[in-house]
């Protein structure tokens, strides 16, 4: 399409062998005793020594960065996802919650589902024909490649690792979206013969179709099958396809644009717990016996429409990133907007086509496993959402400080005061501004960062202020943004050493490794204007997952944990972080 021929993005750069390793040993001060950093400084050393094997393995990456469309990508997305086994549900699909709608029932949410998908298709139009304008950051063209892979595409499991099957075609690509309502899945053409998109209202006419086709049942919930360890469900979906009917079916699913959930009500709740149950929902469905069943996880793209008002979408990590997905739903909010124009033409259109699925006792034995697993699962998930309202980016800006690494430094003082001690975490830098560029790590802490937290008890507020400057100042995101990040570059030699069939570089033995890249905190930034609220669950069995999203005069968080870990807890460390921004406001203004 036009977006790989667009040349002015350059390649990614593979950042100096030195440059990379004496900033990893700068990344672990903060996280090691002396002594260990000692001993590690001498395995770091002896690496990148002249004839180490960290000369040997570096040539090799530039020289694949010369031959390859980008040198670590395809690395990258095999290693931290496709080779990944745990469930995609909760663990690696993010999920974005939207500003609730005003409807209140199943007639509002057609109607506004059928916008959606209208906005949706809008935007695919704008990605076929090339006419999707060019984003820039800082002046720098950025990668659009992504754009296209959005649609039509689907993650398939597989024994040792999954993989990612992409059907679109700016012409002639699948003209299907996949609808999901009481856990039964519908193939919904959205293109008339002509090639023109649907009208919303002939959209409406159709869902309303649907919906009379799908009342409870007691349908089995096939979608609780995709929300397996990988491969479990990698062997079920081969036991699953012998069948030519359900092939038939998990391929039309596949194959369709995206997938549009229709989730049933869900109990009345609260309103300061309403945010944290929405993020849920959408991350997870709720449970098998509400709406989980009404997801097919390895879809790229998923839209979730319920009947409170409630919105939102899942996406899967291989294929689509954040800012990506940012565009898709800035259009999709700017298209809500708009009232609907066309009336429909009154031609009859097709009935909707049911998928069915023939289900034998080894199918029936794998959905109730994937039942009781995803229900484990989300029960031991613990969600924190709050929106903290006392300032935002605004006033952060004013300070002359960046919000994003404010931020980071807060969520580093409340880990710290909640465990008495600071731990590896992980923000998310885009690398787009190169050539089939993914992301980096931007890391936290940094030693300024330590500095000023443990600092922070003590009386002289100058000094204070003087070492949070500092600290957010050292919080390196424009390090990672230009390629210079250090966790892609290591993972690169890492799998450089493997290729060459050679033993493991005693530096990623090292415990310092296994340390460093123990993500105790993951967090996310929502890179989008609205007041959305992002989720996803922690990397590590004993750590967190932080998603913020700073608007002018508050900042939206979500916290979750993992319930079976005695020292984490989600709301204890929402309300220290809630606590700790409030304290470093206080800095800046001693009188509020």
């Amino acid at each position: 399409s036009s977006y790989t021929a667009h040349s002015s993005v350059p390649p990614q750069p593979v950042p100096p062998l030195l440059q990379t390793l004496q900033r990893y040993l700068t990344a672990l001060e903060p996280l090691l005793p002396p002594d260990e950093l000692q001993h590690t400084r001498k395995i770091v050393q002896k690496f990148g020594c002249p004839g180490g094997l960290g000369e040997k393995l570096q040539p090799e990456l530039i020289k694949r960065a010369k031959h390859s469309h980008n040198w670590i990508s395809d690395w990258w997305v095999q290693w931290a996802y496709l080779e990944c086994r745990q469930p995609l549900a909760v663990h690696s699909n993010p999920a974005i919650s939207l500003p609730k709608r005003d409807f209140t029932d199943w007639r509002g949410q057609l109607v506004f589902a059928s916008k959606l998908i209208a906005g949706v298709l809008d935007f695919k139009a704008q990605v076929d024909s090339g006419k999707l304008a060019l984003e820039y950051m800082r002046g720098q063209p950025l990668c659009m490649e992504l754009f296209p892979q959005l649609f039509s595409s689907c993650r398939i499991p597989g024994p040792k690792h999954d993989h990612v099957v992409h059907y679109g075609r700016p012409r002639r690509g699948p003209a299907h979206i996949t609808v999901v309502r009481n856990y039964q899945f519908f193939q919904l053409d959205v293109y008339n013969s002509d090639g023109t998109p649907l009208t919303e209202s002939q959209i409406h006419a159709q869902l309303l179709r649907i919906r009379s086709q799908s009342w409870k049942t007691d349908k089995q919930p096939m979608g609780i099958l995709t929300s397996e360890h990988r491969h479990t469900w990698g062997q079920a979906y081969t036991r699953l396809l012998r069948d030519k009917i359900n092939k038939e079916s998990v391929r039309l699913i596949e194959k369709s644009i995206f997938t549009l959930c229709l989730d049933s009500p869900v109990m009345r709740i609260s309103d300061e717990k309403y945010s944290s149950r929405m993020a849920a929902q959408i991350l997870h469905g709720g449970g098998t016996f509400s709406n989980s069943g009404n997801r097919w996880f390895d879809k790229t793209l998923q839209f979730v429409v319920g009947e409170d008002g409630s919105w939102g979408l899942l996406y899967e990590h291989a294929t689509a990133e954040g800012p990506p997905i940012s565009t898709l739903l800035d259009h999709v909010l700017e298209y809500c907007k708009k009232p609907d124009r066309v009336r429909a033409p009154l031609i009859p259109l097709p009935m909707p086509k049911k998928l069915y699925f023939y289900i034998n006792s080894e199918i029936k034995w794998d959905l109730e496993m994937a039942k009781q697993n995803l229900d484990i699962l989300i029960n031991d998930l613990d969600i924190k959402c709050f929106n903290f309202q006392r300032f935002g980016k605004e006033f952060v800006k004013q300070l002359k400080l960046s919000p994003n690494s404010f931020i980071q430094v807060a969520i580093q003082l409340a880990y710290y005061r909640v465990h008495s001690e600071v731990c590896a975490a992980c923000d998310i830098a885009s690398l787009r501004m190169f050539r089939g560029g993914r992301t980096d790590y931007i890391r936290s802490p940094t030693n300024q960062m330590l500095s000023f937290i443990r600092a922070f008890d003590d009386d002289d507020r100058e000094a204070k202020v003087q070492l949070l400057r500092e600290a957010v100042d050292a919080v390196i995101f424009d390090q990672s943004l230009m390629g210079q990040g250090i966790d892609r570059h290591l993972l690169g030699l890492k799998l450089q050493a493997i290729e060459e069939g050679l033993s493991l570089p005693r530096i990623f033995m090292d415990t310092a490794y296994g340390l460093a890249t123990h993500w105790k905190l993951r967090t996310g930034q929502v890179p989008t204007n609205t007041d959305s609220v992002m989720c996803f669950g922690p990397l590590a069995p004993d750590g967190y997952a932080v998603c913020y999203n700073p608007q002018q005069d508050h900042v939206h968080f979500s916290v979750t944990a993992f319930n079976c870990c005695e020292e984490t807890n989600a709301e204890k460390l929402a309300l220290t972080l809630e606590r700790s921004l409030r304290d470093l406001q206080e800095l800046f203004q001693p009188t509020v």
